[in-house]
């Protein structure tokens, strides 16, 4: 089975830098408590690592 991630917006980005602004709208969140699932890929872990402080992230099985 390969894992995926859950990751969950907690934070709004307003005030945060454009670059970390896009980071989270590239991980395809667009609203606070909107939660999307990734495969867990190291493009996908280096985007959460910029933005962590503002999301939660769980690993789950598919």
């Amino acid at each position: 089975m390969s894992k995926k991630l859950q990751v969950t917006l907690i934070k709004s980005s307003i005030g945060f830098e454009q670059s970390q602004k896009d980071t989270v709208r590239s991980l395809g969140l667009r609203r606070i408590r909107q939660t999307v699932v990734h495969n867990d890929t190291p493009q996908v872990r280096g985007m959460i690592a910029k933005v962590i402080h503002m999301l939660k992230v769980e690993e789950i099985e598919a």
